[in-house]
């Protein structure tokens, strides 16, 4: 497995106003989807691509665009949605599917509760969504989930990620083959007994949408 910290000044800024508890749910959406936009650019490098012949005002040439089948967007529930807008604003000729993962709060562990995804995803390039790796379960389940399907190509996309998310996942994942790749605007310092990551943010989906 890959795994890429985006190390970029304005990716830095934003995480910094992420991490700020003052920082309202509004505030906090329009961030985390500028971010995501910020990290689509590292995420998406090697998107697939094939040539493509157009004509300029001036001259016959031959550009590229974006291979079938198309890729596959995959915000995992409900923080996922927090990262889509700044996804799709890169990719706007992906699909996107939805899967529901949640973390049970005293044994840490993840179960999927929704799945609308095709049933057939061979060759498929997947982007998988969801601002914190922290344990590392709900990315592993959901990467799994994706290979029983047939998905070729994998980029997990995180705003911060834990050093032990990363371990659990390099581990986990290291009998599958498709290639795995994972992209962060940070790895931080570790996980507390509580399971959140340190320094980190908070619950990311709370901080979106409101304490449910």
């Amino acid at each position: 497995m890959r795994v890429l910290t985006a190390d970029h000044p304005l990716i830095q800024h934003k995480l910094t106003y992420l991490r700020d508890k003052r920082t309202d749910s509004p505030t906090f959406r329009r961030l985390a989807e500028e971010l995501m936009t910020l990290l689509a650019y590292e995420a998406t490098r090697e998107v697939r691509i094939e040539p493509f012949e157009i004509d300029t005002p001036v001259a016959r040439t031959t550009g590229i665009k974006l291979s079938n089948p198309k890729p596959l967007v995959v915000p995992i529930l409900r923080a996922g949605l927090g990262m889509l807008e700044g996804m799709v604003r890169m990719l706007p000729s992906a699909e996107v599917g939805f899967l529901g993962m949640q973390r049970n709060e005293v044994t840490l562990e993840a179960t999927t509760y929704a799945n609308r995804l095709p049933d057939d995803l061979t060759n498929r390039q997947v982007f998988v969504l969801d601002p914190m790796l922290a344990t590392g379960g709900s990315m592993v389940d959901a990467i799994r989930f994706l290979v029983e399907r047939g998905a070729k190509d994998i980029t997990a996309v995180t705003l911060l990620a834990a050093p032990e998310g990363i371990a659990f996942m390099q581990e986990q994942l290291a009998d599958v083959a498709p290639p795995i790749t994972l992209v962060t605007g940070s790895i931080d310092e570790r996980l507390n007994e509580h399971g959140y990551i340190v320094p980190g943010l908070g619950d990311a989906g709370d901080r979106l949408y409101g304490v449910v």
